[in-house]
């Protein structure tokens, strides 16, 4: 943790002359861009393997009619086809899984008053007049929802409304193109697909919660990783 939080520091001296008083707030942006450029290649192969994935249904509901009353042998010959084509049915998750470390390391760097038995001065450093350890409701208890922290939160609310509602359009349109039918056998759907297929366009709209429970540094990680990756997403899976 003190490592981090002397990493974190540098950059923001590094960034002070340009925004001052806001400087740290611009070096977590930096360091979460620097995270989503590491993790990009990643994210190219999880595109392609989307489109593998995609390409691979008409063969995969071929092989639910031959073996439809055969559920084992159909789940069988599913992954070996995944295997025979190179294809990872979990591809797309790493690029998620692999930026958690980052947002729990920013989450408890800015959730803790002492760094290696020192007091953590990041503490001290804000976003406009927004504490970046404070909380949301910590803005409201303050000067209210239109007090000087307040609204830095909405805007930070207002802009990941924005992103979820473009990713709610793209995620509806690629559904639609491609929809997922996962069948366990005798042609019946994997009971709760229904259920989720309904929930997914609406996930975007989740980070919202996120944005107002934890400091404000990791939620602006979350609020720039999340606009990060609809930017990413729509120039990947043109």
């Amino acid at each position: 943790m003190s490592v981090f939080a002397r990493l974190v520091e540098q950059l923001a001296d590094l960034l002070q002359p340009l925004f001052h008083a806001s400087a740290a707030a611009a070096a977590i942006v930096l360091f979460t861009a620097l995270v989503r450029l590491l993790v990009h290649p990643l994210s190219r192969a999880a595109a392609r393997g989307q489109r593998a994935r995609a390409e691979l249904q008409p063969r995969i509901a071929e092989l639910r009619k031959k073996h439809a009353k055969e559920p084992e042998r159909l789940q069988k010959a599913v992954l070996e086809l995944h295997a025979e084509e190179k294809v990872s049915p979990l591809s797309g998750c790493l690029p998620s899984l692999l930026q958690l470390p980052a947002f729990f390391l920013l989450y408890h760097l800015f959730s803790n008053t002492s760094i290696g038995g020192e007091t953590n001065g990041l503490l001290a450093h804000e976003l406009f007049a927004a504490p970046l350890g404070g909380r949301w409701a910590d803005a409201l208890s303050g000067g209210g929802v239109f007090g000087a922290a307040g609204l830095v939160y909405l805007a930070l609310f207002a802009l990941v409304a924005a992103v979820a509602a473009f990713n709610y359009r793209r995620t509806k349109l690629m559904m639609a193109k491609n929809p997922v039918t996962v069948t366990a056998g005798q042609g019946e759907q994997v009971p709760g697909l229904g259920a989720v297929n309904k929930v997914m366009p609406f996930m975007s709209f989740f980070t919202l919660v996120t944005v107002a429970v934890v400091p404000l540094a990791a939620a602006l990680y979350v609020v720039t990783s999340t606009t990060w990756s609809a930017v990413e997403r729509a120039a990947l899976y043109r």
